[in-house]
């Protein structure tokens, strides 16, 4: 079989990626929209070629031998947006995980890698396939090395041979360097001959063969004007042509043969993808590779299979677990439960728990300590028995998620292997995965499997609650997530009323609004056609409306949002075909994704909390994420309507913390002008505004404070001059410009930036208020891409965390205080910055007063926290 080599061009492709796609960012803040884009395309290439090996190159450097030719070799280029160049590194470690070789060499460029190993690998009669969007790697094209060049993005390319590049260029694959040296290349810089472009150059190279030959018979080119200008750049051609040139003998150190690819490892591909957020491309993971780490035999186990719970069997300090076998906790059957502690292990059956006295007693007595995994997950669990449980004392997953925020998994075989523990197996190895996911029918494994895992929620938590004194984070366990995670339990178990009437009302006007626009469309394209149908619409939109071609794609028009939004203003179809998009998405994953999970017995959605998720300590939520709903349009908005109090006549309370993270900023950063005014109660986007472009509050306008609010969210984020031009559709010069001015304005801001990051590299890591870490190990990385990345992470870290921790805080205390006086309102949602409460109509007066005071006073600051409230019939009145 003829080997077949697959070379990327890294840089390249990844920044092809990156402007083809609008900036994404995974729930850490790792931009991936280069990373998702490269991932897409080399996943095809896997699928569709298939290849025995296989190398990304990567450029080493901005200085390569090329500049002692001519030091403006690719000068004027704007700087690579930070948003860019931090990916490079998350880049790589994707490779590592597919097991592709990338390679890179000080002093040379990508191109000069692939041409060397493409050469090395042509002499052997091996297939190879270029990919990249640099058309001097046409030089390389052979009939046993086809290249392939993206175009507009990396969904479209052409495959160039001998054949097909003469045919689109007019020369052949060995003139590609003399065709370059006349018509230069403004990309990189080249200066070639001045007023020769490609059909000029194609002309004389096809006449004369080489630039060589050109100029020795220079008095045989016709046209006096270009005579003139071939001889003025006789210096600047030459050049150019050297410049072009790749090295197909650099001095790498790797060679043809070590490029072999042998496929990836399920489980690495997958574990990485979870972390970048890639859910959409798990499908494509091939799913045959074994777990590594699987544990081949463990030391024997002694348990005991309780018939009766007896009062014998407690000791008041007991490890507890129930096993389910999916994480929807609301609604999964319970398969098992487990106690251990210093008098023996013991398995629960469930049927055995659920009618036990005894069991209830020891649940519910606050003085008998309880170790678990997930406090959350054991408060709704116990909920579904009527058990309402107290006296949880340690939760292993919460204190590993504190030890380490970065690690993807906090499940106890993970936990307890990082621990050096290994005598439990992971769930895949017992229950199966997929769909293949059940309880063995063989054995009763599985009765031991929970045993065990509870047995390392006894055999860790002394461990683990040692590593938090260590680490100053006990406090943060014990006095915040803990009770957190027992209010949030309760909140999951109490779930939020929907009117599910109201939502399939929606539907239908929204149906109804889908096909008014359809009719719309219809009028305007002058004819009937799929609108979900990119092949029809394609050619409505840019053959018969004749609007301008953004982007094709390997099967026609790219008819995407980003290319739709780039159309508007050109024609009155375009914004009523994004309108019917976003009107689409509402229906289907909003109207119809809410009514799916609405509980039957309930009329609830029981929404649930992830806890032990987010690196800044934020919570998130999943099943459904409420967090999600769209409410930039209308439409989204009014899904908001749906949600209502559980009992009529009762209210909800709509809570939200007014600019918090600025709040924190300004006290973090000490800065004088931030703080006061925040203590005046300015409008700080008109403050900012003011201070920046240094003029009088009658003088500011609605754009001057568009562009400072934009800056005072974005710096709170690391926000670069490319995020910002992005943001505001300016350039990046006026973006650094705006930047550099609001930084002088607010120096306490610029100090605490310089400082945090010093003090990052310090410690290696950075903490919020209540001192929860963030562990930034390439903040001393000597790759400026991943030092970057750490540094902007480094800055919002402390301010994002600490506001996190401030709602939690609330949450505790406010629950705490609704139970102290016996108030029948409850804590429903927590979204971002918002609390949801519904309450009922005697105790708003008294529930709004309390809300506020236990907001605002939640921590102490050098700045006050303001905290707006609503109330309304529903959650959409309520805001």
């Amino acid at each position: 079989m003829t080997n077949k080599l697959i070379l990327i061009d890294g840089n390249s492709i990844a920044y092809r990626a990156f402007f083809a796609l609008p900036l994404l960012n995974n729930d850490k803040g790792v931009y991936t929209n280069a990373v998702y884009g490269f991932t897409t395309m080399l996943l095809r290439i896997l699928e569709e070629e298939q290849p025995t090996h296989l190398l990304v190159a990567f450029d080493a450097g901005k200085t390569t031998f090329r500049h002692k030719t001519y030091k403006e070799y690719k000068g004027g280029r704007e700087k690579t947006p930070s948003e860019l160049s931090e990916q490079f590194h998350v880049l790589r470690e994707l490779l590592d995980a597919f097991n592709i070789k990338h390679y890179q060499l000080e002093n040379y460029e990508a191109d000069d890698i692939i041409g060397t190993i493409a050469n090395q690998a042509n002499e052997k009669d091996w297939q190879v396939k270029v990919i990249s969007g640099d058309k001097d790697l046409l030089q390389l094209v052979s009939d046993k090395v086809d290249v392939r060049l993206t175009k507009k993005g990396i969904s479209e390319v052409m495959t160039y041979t001998p054949e097909t590049l003469k045919e689109d260029m007019e020369v052949t694959p060995d003139q590609i360097i003399d065709l370059k040296a006349l018509m230069g290349d403004k990309s990189d810089n080249i200066p070639g001959v001045p007023g020769v472009g490609q059909k000029t150059a194609a002309k004389l190279i096809n006449q004369f063969e080489t630039v060589e030959n050109l100029y020795e018979h220079l008095d045989e080119v016709s046209g006096k004007k270009l005579k003139e200008k071939l001889e003025a750049n006789k210096d600047e051609a030459f050049m150019s042509k050297e410049l072009v040139t790749i090295n197909q003998q650099s001095p790498i150190e790797i060679a043809a043969e070590d490029t072999v690819y042998q496929g990836y490892a399920d489980h690495k591909v997958k574990g990485i993808f979870l972390d970048l957020g890639f859910q959409s491309l798990l499908n494509r993971i091939d799913g045959d590779a074994e777990e590594e780490g699987q544990v081949e035999s463990l030391e024997d186990i002694t348990y005991e299979n309780v018939s009766e719970i007896k009062e014998d069997v407690f000791t008041g300090h007991d490890a507890f677990e129930i096993e389910i076998l999916d994480e929807k906790y609301h609604t999964e059957k319970m398969i098992g439960a487990s106690i251990v502690n210093h008098k023996g292990k013991y398995f629960i059956p469930i049927s055995v728990l659920e009618k036990s006295k005894v069991f209830k007693q020891w649940a519910e007595d606050e003085s008998q300590k309880k170790y678990v995994f997930d406090a959350k997950k054991i408060t709704v669990l116990l909920n579904r028995l009527s058990i309402s449980i107290k006296g949880i004392a340690f939760d292993i997953l919460l204190g590993s998620y504190l030890i380490n925020p970065s690690e993807n998994n906090h499940d106890i075989p993970a936990i307890s292997h990082r621990f050096g523990e290994k005598s439990v197996r992971f769930d895949e190895e017992v229950y199966g995965k997929g769909a293949k996911k059940g309880l063995p029918e063989e054995n009763m494994q599985w009765e031991e499997h929970i045993v065990r895992k509870t047995n390392m929620i006894y055999q860790l938590n002394e461990q683990m609650e040692q590593a938090l004194k260590e680490n100053k984070q006990l406090e943060l366990l014990i006095d915040l997530e803990l009770p957190l995670a027992l209010v949030l339990g309760e909140m999951e178990a109490t779930g939020v009323k929907v009117d599910k009437q109201r939502l399939i009302d929606m539907g239908k006007e929204l149906k109804a609004s889908l096909a008014t626009l359809e009719k719309e469309i219809y009028e305007l394209a002058g004819e009937q056609f799929n609108i979900n149908s990119p092949k029809q619409l394609g050619p409505i939109l840019f053959e018969k409306l004749e609007l301008p071609v953004i982007k094709k794609t390997k099967t026609g028009y790219s008819t995407a949002a980003d290319v739709l939004e780039q159309l508007q203003g050109k024609h009155g179809i375009i914004d009523k075909l994004l309108l019917y998009r976003q009107l689409k998405k509402i229906d289907s994953t909003y109207i119809a994704g809410l009514l799916k999970v609405i509980h039957e017995d309930t009329n609830k959605i029981h929404t649930r909390f992830n806890q032990a998720l987010t690196q800044t300590g934020r919570l998130s939520s999943i099943d459904p994420n409420l967090q999600n709903i769209p409410i930039r349009i209308e439409e989204g908005r009014k899904i908001r309507q749906a949600f209502i109090p559980s009992t009529e006549g009762w209210k909800l309370i709509a809570a939200d913390y007014s600019q918090i993270e600025l709040r924190v900023l300004a006290h973090i950063a000490k800065d004088e002008k931030l703080q006061a005014a925040f203590k005046q109660d300015k409008d700080i986007h008109t403050q900012t505004a003011m201070d920046v472009f240094h003029v009088t509050e009658e003088e500011v306008t609605s754009n001057m404070r568009r562009q400072a609010k934009a800056v005072n969210f974005g710096i709170v984020y690391g926000i670069s001059d490319y995020g910002l031009s992005q943001s505001l559709g300016i350039t990046r010069k006026e973006a650094k410009s705006f930047i550099k001015r609001y930084l002088e304005s607010y120096p306490g801001v610029k100090e605490y930036m310089d400082e945090i990051v010093q003090e990052a590299k310090q410690h290696g890591y950075v903490t919020t208020i209540m001192n929860r870490r963030r562990y930034l190990p390439d903040i001393t990385s000597r790759n400026f891409n991943q030092r970057s990345f750490a540094e902007r992470t480094a800055m919002n870290t402390p301010i994002q965390g600490s506001a996190a921790d401030i709602i939690k805080l609330a949450m505790i205390e406010l629950d705490q205080q609704l139970k102290k006086d016996n108030y029948q309102a409850k804590l429903l949602l927590q979204v971002h910055d918002e609390l949801i409460l519904e309450v009922p109509e005697d105790e708003l007066e008294a529930i709004t007063k309390l809300v506020v005071e236990v907001m605002e006073d939640a921590i102490e600051l050098s700045v006050p926290l303001k905290v707006d409230v609503e109330q309304g019939d529903t959650w959409y009145d309520a805001k």
